[in-house]
Parts: structure tokens; sequence; C-alpha cells
């Protein structure tokens, strides 16, 4: 039997001119184009623009905004130089203000699917706001080798490509992550497995509770073949020249190693000081990537709950405690339930770090019946 063929469609070589009428989930300006719907990028709702040709579907198009013809009044200059590559960023040129609005309307509009009903009568509180720069503290970097290039390229790939976006800052990651691209692009392009080193996860720590204070950067480098002896001395002085932790990944998260500095622990840590608490977490755990924001919602949620000795609070989807431990501050007994195993057991470690006794974790998968679980027969005053 012989295989079908599909072939790709030819994109059109004129660019068009669009009347952006809403956006998308993500972001992209909608249109229509002989009555298919078409998203384009880099537009907002209710602009003109000319845009070309990205990709052809057989139910839409993508296009790329190459002229403005006319603009949103919530338009702006992207501060990234490298905005209109780089797939790191969606909204850059959407007013900072406009973009939370967008994003809690969008919110809203799933939360109303999945209820089945509007939200008439729901209070929505005011949006939590902080630096709209240099906020960024848990990243996956690419890393490529690109001879035409001169060397070697760090960052986030471009938009609709599978190539690393050629960029020598970020205007999002935090500064002491930023300020890495480029020494970074030095180091790889030197080291001798520089083509088998496909990317970087960035994870961020504190030092300290007050965040004016030096950030800790640690660098988990994901190698295909083993590291030479020169590569890991090269990657040994970077880290002492820079004042960052190196860790080494060769495969799957359990193989992930600290190179240096050497320690016993392979922790990082942030700090909830409204709280008194300070949490340990792996290079390679989930973390809320804005601490700023991550601070103050925990302290406007437990308000909201307005916790007391008497209550008996269930967190669930708890992760590594960031909630569960908080309010266990406040109130009698906390339970938090979490999928991962391992976050489960970062919970105990965290509670054990900061004294609490108060606290039990258990893992399960939340997304099926739980009713036979021994944490949900107890009773709780607040979920």
């Amino acid at each position: 039997m012989s295989k079908r063929r599909f072939r790709k469609q030819k994109l059109p070589s004129e660019p068009v001119e669009l009347e952006i009428t809403s956006l998308s989930h993500e972001g992209r300006g909608i249109a229509h184009i002989d009555g298919k719907v078409a998203f384009v990028d880099g537009a907002l709702a209710g602009e003109t623009v000319t845009a070309s040709y990205i990709r052809r579907r057989n139910s839409y198009d993508e296009l790329r905004t190459e002229v403005v013809q006319k603009a949103s009044p919530l338009r702006v200059t992207p501060p990234c130089a490298f905005a209109g590559t780089c797939g790191g960023c969606s909204l850059q040129h959407m007013e900072p203000a406009a973009q939370i609005e967008f994003k809690q309307s969008v919110l809203l509009e799933q939360m109303t699917q999945a209820l089945g009903h509007d939200l008439t009568g729901v209070e929505i509180l005011p949006n939590l706001r902080e630096s709209d720069f240099h906020y960024r503290r848990k990243a996956r970097l690419a890393a490529r080798f690109v001879s035409k290039k001169g060397g070697a390229l760090v960052g986030f790939r471009e938009k609709y490509s599978s190539f690393v976006a050629e960029m020598d800052n970020c205007e999002v990651l935090v500064a002491d992550v930023a300020k890495l691209i480029l020494p970074l692009r030095a180091l790889f392009t030197e080291l001798d497995g520089k083509m088998e080193i496909p990317q970087i996860e960035v994870a961020v720590g504190e030092s300290a509770p007050d965040l004016n204070q030096p950030l800790v950067v640690a660098l988990v480098i994901r190698h295909l073949a083993e590291l030479s002896a020169a590569d890991s001395d090269a990657f040994i002085a970077f880290a002492k020249e820079h004042a960052v932790e190196i860790y080494l990944q060769s495969g799957g998260v359990d193989t992930v190693k600290r190179l240096w500095p050497l320690a016993e622990t392979d922790r990082l840590s942030y700090f909830l000081p409204d709280f008194g608490l300070e949490l340990g977490f792996h290079p390679m755990d989930f973390t809320q990537v804005n601490a700023g924001i991550n601070r103050k919602i925990v302290k406007k949620a437990l308000g909201l709950l307005e916790l007391n000795k008497d209550d008996a609070v269930l967190d669930l989807f708890c992760g590594l405690g960031n909630f569960t431990l908080a309010a266990a501050t406040l109130s009698g007994t906390v339970v938090g339930v979490e999928g991962s195993e391992e976050m489960v057991r970062r919970g105990g470690e965290n509670a054990a770090k900061n004294s609490l006794t108060n606290t039990n974790f258990y893992a399960a998968n939340l997304a099926k019946s739980f009713k036979d679980e021994v944490w949900a027969a107890q009773k709780y005053t607040k979920v």
C-alpha cells in the first residue's frame, strides 16, 4: 500500500492588509481572509496591519505583522531589542497593564467554560503588580553552536522556529541571569563538547529574606555526551568568576548532579518573610517564576481565608508547600496533597526545616476520584 503524501501548502509571497478583530488566548491577533481564520503575531485588537504568511493550515493561517497601518492605543514600543524574533515573550508590544487585563479576561472566560455558567456575582479582586521587567527566575535556555554566526548562541528559541535567537540580553530574566548570556555564549564557543550541549535550565534562589540582597543563580547544563576534563574545568572557572552554581545533567532529572561549588546539599532557598519561612527547592523543582508576586499572592490568599488555630486546612496541588506551610503558621492543622512524590518529600523537608509539626503531605492523582484516600476522609474548615 502506498503512503499518502501531504504536500506543504505554498505560502503567498505578497503581504496582505488585515483588520484585527480580537486576540486569541495566546495573544495573537485574529483576522479573517476570505472567511478563513488568520492568527497574526504582533498585532492587537482594533489595529489595521500589513502581514506576511508564516504557515497555512486547512482551517486557519498564521501570519506575522510587518507594518502597523493603524495602531491600537494599547500599543507600545517593545522594551526588548529582540522582541521581534525571540520567542520568549509574545506581548511586549502591548502596554503592561493591558497585558494583565487581557490575561485576566482569558482566565475568566476559561473558568466560565469549565464551570458551565457565568461568573455573575463573583468578586474580582484588583490585580497584584510587581516590576514589569527582570522578574523571571526560572527558564530553559537553548544553546547551539552555529559556525555561520561565528560561535555559540544561548537564549530562547525564535518564534515559529527551532533556531536559537541571537541575543545578548533579556528584559524578562532577572538581571543576574540576563547578564550571563554573553559570557555563556563565549564559554560555549570554546568548549570541546559545544555540539553536545542543547540547553541550560536556570533556577534562582535567595540568600536572605530581603530581595535586595544577592540572589543565588544555578545553571543546570544538559549534556548529551560525557564532558571532557577541560570542559568541566571551564565550567568550574565560569562558576567562580560569575559566582553561580553549576549542575550537570546527563539524562533525566535523576541524573542532575552539582559540579560547583562542592556542597552537601543541592537545595536553593526562597523566603516568605511575612510568615517567617525559608523554603528549600531543587534547581529542577517547580517554583513560581516571580518571587515578588508569589509573596503577595500567598499573603493575600491566606488573609482572605482568615485562618486561626481552630482551622483544619486542605491545600490541593500543594507543590513543595508554598501555601501549605504559610497556612500552617496560622492554623491548627494543614494537609497538602500533590501528584508528585518528589514534591511531597520536599514539602516534608520544608516542614522540618521550619520546625512545623502540624502539617501532613500526601501524594495523589487529583485528576481522578480520591474519595477513598485517607486524607479525603478528614474534616476541613478551609480549602
